[in-house]
């Protein structure tokens, strides 16, 4: 008899008779998790994670922190999907024009849902792929230009689906020193895989003969172009609106901050010009006074590591100073410097300092692994996430694999030939299951934070790395300062669970407080 099994039901058999032809702790596991698998979905979904939670990789009391500090793009300013677009079409034309690239490249248009953040680009063979936390290549992720390479390429390719140490990118993401991986880890690097993958792709379907490492390099030079010479700050500047969205809940965030008396600094790489005609349209004309320190054009990560760049006053009409820098004075506009003449001039140091930003190594590796500082990473792709895994459909899906994945372990250890069938038909179904974990957050790579069943490589370093994580810095107004935000105790593997694994979502993340609770 062929065991059928659905999506969250185990099918029973027909009748006696053909039940008869079962072991009886065959029999039992058709019926156990029916009961188990109705009532754990019906807690999850009743639980459902709050998008707006803040979650703790590390515990950390708000009471302790008396200075905060933020990056610029995509942490205090979010930015609509047409700058994407823009950056896309932009380095495109570049190619053409400047590099000499095929015209045919300019039909080509950005995919918004193309990539995510996080993954690896092979320069030597042009291959985009997502890697997990122990350097295993998730097969059906990779892709040559926009298509997918078949497994038993990868396979012969790599020799295997691992990716060894010494070819992966360095500290900070980069193919430099003989490693032939990139990995894009900021979101501004959405449309730069994009444009890779394209370019790939005409390539191919022309039949056109071409060096992987020249069009990576060129690539990226177009995408550099774009942010260095200012062609997308100047576009950003004349049409605010169209790419910029409104930061009522930043601006929020930091006169909540203010009102509380804590010290608050801006660390960005973006020119004034640019900062300040975005913290205009999402603060107004009096941001400024809103913080004790600005510094632009701080050159991260290389602001935190280089000690030889001294700080230079900028005035409001952009002009550099030569004066030498005593002090850091609020309502001041303070370019390049490093951190370690930061923090001898303000004192701020320890734990006692918290800083947000959205790129995992350039804003938050190097503070926490040296300098002691608190981090806060934001994930904007979170809240989408979120509401996926709120799904009904999430829900049951994963539910339903969790239990599989359970019954093939207990099952596993019996020998007799009606038992392995039925594990066998188990572990099929179990695999067929695995691209829909994929496809119903991306078609092409999947969720940001996981490849099947373990975690991504981007999932590991944000761990490492930060100290919390939210959507958006706007998380902050659900909470008071007094809040302490705990890391759920997951098991080790070798330990007992001590608490309900499927109890409430709120465990593992500090959720926010009730709405009729009074707020600091």
């Amino acid at each position: 008899m062929r065991v059928t099994l659905g999506v969250g039901v185990i099918s029973t058999v027909a009748s006696q008779q053909e039940a008869s032809r079962f072991p009886p702790h065959v029999l039992a596991s058709f019926h156990i998790p029916k009961t188990f698998m109705s009532d754990l979905i019906s807690v999850i979904t009743a639980n459902s994670v709050d998008p707006d939670t803040i979650f703790a990789n590390n515990e950390m009391s708000l009471r302790d922190i008396e200075i905060y500090g933020f990056d610029y793009d995509y942490t205090l300013a979010f930015y609509s999907s047409h700058l994407h677009t823009l950056i896309f079409n932009i380095a495109r034309d570049i190619l053409v024009t400047n590099h000499r690239y095929p015209e045919g490249l300019r039909k080509y248009e950005y995919i918004p849902s193309f990539a995510v953040r996080g993954l690896h680009y092979d320069v030597q063979k042009a291959l985009l792929m997502k890697i997990d936390a122990f350097h295993y290549i998730q097969l059906g992720t990779v892709y040559r230009g926009l298509h997918p390479v078949p497994d038993e390429e990868v396979i012969a390719m790599y020799e295997g689906c691992h990716v060894p140490l010494e070819i992966m990118s360095d500290f900070y993401g980069k193919s430099s020193h003989g490693h032939t991986m990139k990995q894009f880890m900021d979101i501004f690097s959405l449309p730069e895989m994009t444009l890779l993958s394209c370019v790939n792709d005409f390539f191919m379907r022309h039949n056109i003969d071409y060096e992987p490492v020249h069009l990576y390099k060129d690539v990226k030079e177009a995408i550099r172009d774009v942010h260095v010479k200012g062609i997308m700050y100047r576009a950003v500047e004349a049409d605010i609106e169209k790419y910029i969205c409104y930061g009522e809940q930043s601006h929020a965030v930091l006169k909540k901050l203010s009102a509380q008396g804590k010290k608050m600094f801006l660390i960005t790489n973006s020119p004034f010009d640019f900062v300040d005609r975005g913290m205009n349209f999402i603060v107004g004309k009096d941001w400024r006074d809103l913080f004790d320190v600005v510094i632009v054009q701080a050159d991260k990560p290389s602001f935190f590591n280089d000690r030889r760049k001294p700080f230079r006053r900028v005035t409001d009409k952009g002009v550099l100073l030569w004066d030498r820098i005593h002090r850091l004075e609020k309502g001041q506009i303070y370019k390049q410097g490093n951190l370690y003449e930061f923090l001898r001039l303000t004192g701020w140091r320890g734990s006692k300092v918290l800083y947000f930003g959205d790129h995992i190594y350039s804003d938050l590796a190097d503070l926490t692994l040296k300098h002691g500082w608190r981090t806060g990473a934001i994930i904007p792709e979170l809240r989408k996430e979120i509401k996926i895994m709120n799904t009904p459909e999430y829900v049951h899906m994963m539910t339903w694999l969790q239990s599989l994945t359970g019954l093939i372990e207990q099952m596993q250890v019996h020998r007799d030939p009606t038992s392995r069938a039925v594990v066998e038909e188990w572990i099929k179904e179990r695999e067929a299951m695995k691209p829909h974990t994929k496809d119903i957050f991306n078609a092409q790579f999947g969720s940001l934070f996981r490849t099947y069943h373990n975690p991504t490589y981007f999932s590991r370093r944000l761990s490492r790395f930060a100290d919390i994580y939210m959507a958006s810095i706007s998380c902050l107004l659900n909470y008071d300062f007094q809040h302490t935000f705990f890391p759920r105790r997951t098991p080790l593997q070798h330990e007992a669970s001590y608490w309900p694994e499927h109890g409430s979502a709120g465990l593992g993340a500090s959720s926010p407080a009730p709405q009729d609770q009074s707020r600091v």
